[in-house]
């Protein structure tokens, strides 16, 4: 029997077999519908994928509507204080159940014939349906959903990857002394960036572009943290932050604080790394003193200065943890030109606006960040659509975490477009 291959995979399969390692992927993985289609299905489809924070969702009915490609799905906290998650479709005739970003629901009633479901799903409403209608047949369609301290990621796949639970064991030391669960969200600001989602990874995976573009994040944050690898031209600031990282990292971890590095970007399918960096000057947070944005710090912290414990994964969040807030970004794509890059801010539940920190101040830094990355990632996007961009060499010793993401990317594809 001749097994029939569509244009999708003959393409990616092209695609992929050209793929030049040490170099940046072709126009078209930027570019093409058809790709897009592919990682819809083979990344977007079939791994884990941050969405939310906890403290979107405190209470019993809270739900955030996630929106990406084609796909709407419903985070809800349930009446247990578990968390679930469903495709935002009515079982009856296909209506989007919930419009809104975010709300409270008793129960979750479709707008259309008020089909009603409870929040673990359960169809318990539906008029006029008749004597052999089965509504414990009708129940919403789950997704799969985990919570990694106070991180909510969910997966499309029938069977996702088991290897969340691995990296499950080996964050959750790290992240949960910050205590999520205990925040509030200060803040959250969505911007849409008119380029491909792999383009805004990329811009996040490394470090080569801050100092001349990121004057407010620069900062705080060393230029040498990301990526960088020795080199002859800048030995000796480098040695002066492998020393500075060293001594802080000692401490830290006499506190109970994991502070090394793990790198597991491109060798798991559930590809994650983090590693606890010092903050330069005062050393306390991501702000435009270095000092903390609220004087309420997290958990039962006394010490402001506890660096900032970033945590990254595949295929589309980063996160920076601090001793006074912790800041999330997810990255989900809206066509093959089009780009959601979500950012949530989070101080302890019991801060004080305006007492204990201003939003303004919270946000300062990566708001400027956020604007400046989506004119570099957009003027990225309007270069490769001209026809003369070719895919250019990556440097060895700032764009090494660019060329994982780019390898974990073609290998996930490749494993599922044979």
């Amino acid at each position: 029997m001749t097994r029939t291959i569509s244009a999708q995979t003959l393409l990616t399969r092209e695609l992929l077999e050209r793929r030049r390692p040490g170099y940046s992927l072709e126009a078209p993985f930027y570019l093409s519908d058809t790709v897009l289609q592919a990682d819809m299905e083979h990344i977007f489809g079939k791994h884990w994928l941050f969405v939310a924070v906890e403290p979107q969702i405190p209470e019993p009915g809270d739900y955030v509507a996630i929106e990406f490609g084609s796909k709407s799905i419903l985070i809800v906290r349930d009446d247990d204080m578990g968390v679930r998650a469903f495709h935002n479709v009515c079982r009856h005739r296909g209506s989007r159940l919930c419009e809104s970003h975010q709300g409270q629901l008793g129960n979750i009633v479709c707008p259309y014939h008020q089909w009603t479901y409870d929040l673990t799903g359960k169809l318990i409403h539906a008029k006029h349906m008749g004597a052999d209608f089965d509504p414990s047949e009708m129940g919403l369609k789950t997704v799969h959903v985990r919570t990694l301290s106070g991180l909510i990621f969910i997966c499309l796949a029938d069977d996702p990857p088991e290897d969340f639970e691995q990296m499950a064991a080996e964050m959750t030391p790290y992240l949960a002394p910050h205590r999520l669960q205990d925040c509030k969200v200060a803040a959250q600001v969505d911007i849409i960036e008119d380029c491909n989602w792999k383009l805004t990874m990329e811009n996040n995976r490394e470090c080569y572009h801050c100092v001349a573009n990121h004057p407010e994040l620069t900062i705080s944050l060393y230029e040498f943290g990301f990526g960088y690898q020795p080199s002859a031209e800048n030995a000796a600031e480098q040695q002066r932050f492998i020393d500075i990282t060293n001594a802080a990292c000692e401490r830290w971890e006499s506190m109970g604080l994991p502070s090394a590095e793990i790198e597991r970007l491109d060798d798991r399918i559930t590809g994650y790394r983090t590693q606890r960096l010092p903050i330069d000057r005062a050393g306390q947070s991501q702000t435009m003193n270095t000092e903390v944005a609220s004087k309420k710090l997290l958990a039962d912290f006394t010490d402001p200065a506890l660096g900032g414990l970033s945590f990254w994964t595949q295929p589309n969040s980063w996160h920076h943890f601090m001793s006074d807030h912790i800041v999330s970004f997810s990255v989900l794509p809206i066509s093959a030109t089009k780009t959601l890059v979500r950012t949530t801010w989070c101080v302890h539940k019991d801060a004080v606006e305006g007492v204990d920190y201003t939003v303004e101040n919270l946000t300062a830094v990566w708001n400027a960040t956020n604007a400046q990355d989506r004119r570099l990632v957009e003027e990225s996007q309007i270069g490769i659509a001209t026809g003369a961009y070719q895919p250019g060499p990556y440097s060895p010793y700032t764009e090494g975490l660019v060329e994982k993401f780019c390898n974990w990317y073609v290998n996930r594809l490749n494993a599922h477009s044979r």
